[in-house]
């Protein structure tokens, strides 16, 4: 029996395992779907279906670095415990390397993952049945300069790349490399610390800005101050604004005096070479992920009632 696409389809949609293996097991029993289901589920691969509702918040943060180009990728699974397993790991590992080459995150859903004949999305799916939690791959970002430097850093790293916490910061500059390497790890360090909302005052979301200055301007009105000073008190508490979220504007943490800027423009000048940070990509495991709570005294006192 010849096999359409829209079987496939159709079966990857009722077992929730990847299109190579249910290609494979409509060929296995000549395009019978019940048929196949069952040949998936004798093989483990359709209990990734079961599970993909299941809220994954844990996982891990994986970084890579080739040339002037670096990636960020977010590889979430249900439990702290799976993301120490080494089969997890190297799975971060692989999709971080991956992400050098792809252009947003569908680009690298549908890149062939290597020595397996499956794309990332299935190997996906792979991985889920194999290891046994609901697993995503929920973001991924890229940093690149045409000449200096993307320098990565993993806060408290669980391997060599993998963490909770990842940054990269792009340095654009003919600096050496010893000198990018060090400015750039103070600066990635401070990012992690400080969680900035943007790199410069321009690139902060004008929703945001639009926003704060309501508030102030509220605050001020409520002072009783006159139109002139109250005015004045907006814009002063805007430049306090812009010091607490924008990156450039920040007090640096590792001194505690000096703007992230003037740092850059310091080590600009003793460098003898113009240093630009040109862009900056954080990933906070799990942040924003509405995390599952589970009331076990709740499901104990259900079990023995029934």
């Amino acid at each position: 029996m010849s096999i359409t696409a829209a079987m496939v389809k159709e079966l990857r949609e009722k077992s929730g395992a990847g299109m190579m293996d249910c290609k494979k097991a409509l060929n296995e029993t000549d395009g019978d779907m019940d048929a196949a289901i069952d040949w998936l589920r004798t093989k483990g691969l359709a209990v990734a279906a079961k599970k993909s509702g299941r809220v994954a918040s844990e996982g891990l943060v994986a970084i890579a670095v080739s040339g002037t180009a670096g990636a960020l990728i977010e590889l979430n699974s249900e439990t702290d415990f799976v993301s120490r397993n080494d089969e997890f790991q190297g799975f971060a590992s692989t999709l971080a390397t991956l992400a050098l080459n792809a252009d947003n995150l569908d680009g690298l859903n549908a890149m062939d993952y290597p020595e397996t004949g499956r794309n990332v999305a299935d190997e996906l799916t792979q991985k889920i049945a194999t290891i046994g939690e609901n697993m995503t791959l929920r973001r991924m970002e890229k940093v690149i300069v045409s000449e200096g430097a993307v320098v990565p850093y993993i806060h408290n790293a669980a391997a060599d790349g993998l963490g909770r916490i990842g940054v990269l910061v792009g340095l654009q500059s003919s600096a050496s490399a010893d000198v990018l390497s060090g400015l750039g790890k103070q600066l990635a360090m401070h990012i992690a610390a400080t969680s900035p909302a943007s790199l410069s005052v321009e690139d902060l979301d004008p929703a945001l800005v639009a926003r704060e200055r309501d508030v102030l301007i509220e605050q001020a009105k409520a002072s009783g101050k006159p139109q002139e000073i109250a005015e004045k008190m907006v814009e002063g508490r805007m430049r306090k604004f812009y010091e607490e979220v924008v990156l450039l504007e920040q007090v640096f943490v590792i001194d505690g005096e000096s703007k992230v800027k003037d740092v850059i423009a310091k080590a600009a000048k003793d460098a003898g070479s113009d240093i630009a940070l040109t862009s900056f990509k954080q990933f906070v495991l799990g942040d924003g992920v509405e995390k599952e709570e589970t009331d076990f005294a709740a499901e104990v006192a259900a079990q023995l009632s029934n």
